[in-house]
């Protein structure tokens, strides 16, 4: 995607900072994925536990793709903006029309973390069943 500058309804609600600490959520919930699953495999915690791991990669997937669409979902469905150097000063989108395309794209944003951390979530579970019952 370019660089946006600007507020494009349902494609761009924020700027470079914004964009930054967004990156910065998505490393956060990787590493904790990361760290969660290595201390889960070196306890041997049961495989089903594995499922947990679903909440950390949600973060870091959520921050992944907000930062490379552009978007912040949570701005998107209250209907927000912010290309300003101060993360969090945010301002209000007026038309109608522009709240319900950021909606849809928030709705979007929420599906598609919720996929891939719970793809993650099964595969490492998955992994943890499969890998705990050839050892045995």
């Amino acid at each position: 995607m370019s660089s946006k500058s600007e507020y494009v309804p349902g494609t761009c609600n924020i700027g470079p900072a914004e964009i930054r600490m967004r990156k910065r959520a998505g490393v956060f919930g990787l590493a904790a994925t990361l760290l969660l699953w290595a201390l889960f495999a070196g306890l041997r915690v049961p495989a089903p536990w594995n499922l947990l791991l679903f909440l950390p990669a949600a973060v870091g997937a959520s921050g992944f793709l907000q930062a490379a669409l552009h978007f912040c979902a949570g701005f998107g469905s209250r209907g927000l903006f912010n290309f300003g150097s101060e993360v969090g000063k945010t301002e209000s989108v007026e038309q109608a029309e522009f709240r319900k395309l950021d909606q849809r794209k928030a709705r979007e944003i929420g599906l598609y973390s919720g996929l891939y951390s719970g793809l993650i979530g099964l595969l490492v579970a998955a992994l943890g069943f499969f890998s705990r019952t050839m050892l045995s």
